[in-house]
């Protein structure tokens, strides 16, 4: 039978390492197959009109989206048969999420998919790896569209800093103080469903029950989901993911009170990340209304069926009603290469993403005076933000200027990031606590619960969720407080929109022209014309 190159499946192997054999044939894996949509181009129209500022506030529900956008089942039964031929065991599969998930040896997957793998190392260790594009058989052509988990290498960073020990060592906040300095003391959402993803590290309840007692506030209910099977397992090193991890509950918690919190744990890999948070969007148990993601990495990090594929699942999310929050990362303009260019972090780069940059606040006792662009001097970090290489400019962005270091301004022409910022320097961190110790952290992994966690507030009030609300946070009716100082760079933090602090920081009526959607099963209503 004939094969063809998977499109945007090409790999290359990490920068520095080296093969030092092929992986062993034995190995046992797990490969993640994403099938195509049913009425693939009704989706597309969908998401489309979503970014319209005039469109109805509707959304799916999770079961008619799954019944009209997701897989179809004779897709699945023709890749079960592929996986099949090639001794390959299907042990998952999710008609919503499009997912297959097939199991069996190195030997096995390298014949189905037409690849080589092998061992790399590198100055961090070691992963197993492949170059080029995926191959498959014609019987697939166009059903697959994306294969993930062949490379298992370290797909995404958390974007958390602790704050070094020194003798200046500046203001700490808890998580709720913060909130307040925003103008949002007293919020609470009762009933509502905060989703947290998590490449690795973990959680002890003692912790959890210790914080929120030392803070007086409710205990939140945190449930572990595990993705991938990875699950909640505690490191014992606060600068490790559990920094990362108990940063995102202890803010979503504190700001939110009342909030059910549901952590999904996945395998820091491209097949874990993008499974963990379909996971979560299409979560009928739990139903999140809002989604924190405080990891991601270089757009160029990710292969091109990974990040469509996670940017696909992003759209779904804003069609479900599901607002998706993201960190938009911790070194600044370059986003942590050293190749000389500017650089954006993804997912937050997706036009689906809320993207979340940060801030240094400065108070006088519990009172907010100013903001400036979060940037520290190297090796510090500073607040991510920029022109997407890969994503066009969305309708809602048109217009927008972007303001370089100096001074000068061109048109924005892709999709800018971030939209939005908050609080994110360590001198003006929070304070939270990891695996036992009391410490201050920043980053714009705090960023991105604070604004789901205030989202889940006006969710709350509102009695239904806001859903997508970049459309209407550019439409100029929402209040933000407007950071002009800083630099992240190399852009500038000017009035209005730039590339450092987005929009600003929230104000106490941000959400005050953020529609709540409704709920409309039929899917041909988000299609209506209008």
């Amino acid at each position: 039978m004939s094969t063809f190159p998977l499109a945007g499946s090409e790999r290359t192997q990490i920068p520095g390492s080296r093969s030092v054999g092929r992986a062993d044939p034995a190995e046992r894996l797990e490969v993640t197959l994403l099938l195509r949509r049913r009425a693939a181009v009704a989706f597309a129209d969908a998401a489309v009109k979503l970014h319209r500022r005039d469109r109805p506030r509707l959304r799916l529900g999770r079961r008619e989206f799954a019944e009209h956008f997701g897989s179809d089942g004779r897709d699945a039964a023709v890749v079960a048969a592929f996986a099949d031929r090639y001794g390959l065991q299907v042990v998952q599969r999710s008609d919503a999420r499009r997912t297959v998930v097939v199991s069996g040896t190195v030997a096995q997957a390298e014949r189905a998919f037409g690849v080589a793998l092998h061992t790399f190392e590198y100055a961090d260790g070691s992963y197993r790896g492949r170059v080029g594009a995926i191959g498959l058989p014609s019987d697939v052509r166009g059903v697959i569209t994306a294969v993930l988990g062949l490379d298992n290498r370290p797909q995404a960073k958390p974007h958390f800093r602790l704050r070094a020990a020194g003798p200046s060592p500046g203001t700490a906040y808890t998580p709720h103080e913060v909130a307040a300095l925003y103008g949002f003391a007293g919020v609470a959402a009762p009933g509502e469903t905060i989703a947290l993803i998590e490449l690795g590290g973990g959680f002890r309840p003692a912790d959890v029950r210790a914080y929120f007692g030392q803070l007086g506030l409710p205990v939140p209910r945190v449930t572990a989901v595990s993705v991938d099977h990875a699950k909640n397992q505690p490191s014992g090193s606060a600068s490790g993911p559990d920094g990362e991890v108990m940063l995102d509950i202890e803010v979503a918690g504190a700001v939110a009170p009342q909030a059910r919190i549901v952590v999904y744990f996945a395998p820091n890999t491209d097949a874990g990340f993008i499974n963990a948070v379909t996971t979560a969007i299409h979560d009928e148990k739990h139903a999140p209304s809002v989604v924190s993601i405080s990891w991601g990495n270089s757009e160029s990090a990710w292969t091109q069926q990974a990040r469509a594929a996670l940017d696909d699942a992003l759209a779904a999310a804003a069609l479900l009603g599901v607002t998706v929050c993201v960190a938009s990362g911790d070194h600044g303009s370059s986003d942590g290469l050293d190749d000389g260019h500017e650089h954006v972090d993804f997912p937050a780069s997706s036009p689906f993403a809320l993207a979340c940059g940060g801030t240094r606040v400065e108070t006088a006792g519990a009172a907010l005076t100013g903001e400036t662009t979060w940037s520290d001097p190297p090796p510090g970090g500073a607040s991510g933000g920029g022109e997407s290489t890969c994503f066009d400019l969305p309708s809602w962005q048109s217009g927008l200027a972007l303001t370089l270091t100096g001074g000068v301004s061109r048109p924005l022409e892709k999709r800018g990031v971030p939209d939005v910022a908050a609080d994110a320097a360590p001198d003006s961190g929070y304070r939270i606590r990891v695996d036992g110790a009391d410490v201050v952290a920043g980053g714009t992994s705090a960023v991105a619960p604070l604004w789901a966690a205030l989202i889940a507030c006006a969710n709350a009030a509102a009695g239904a969720p806001l859903g997508f609300v970049n459309p209407r946070f550019y439409a100029g009716g929402a209040a933000f407080r407007d950071v002009i100082r800083g630099d992240n760079g190399g852009y500038a933090a000017t009035q209005g929109w730039d590339g450092c602090t987005g929009l600003g920081s929230p104000a106490p009526d941000v959400f005050a022209d953020a529609v709540p959607v409704d709920v409309k099963n039929d899917p041909r209503a988000l299609l209506a014309p209008r």
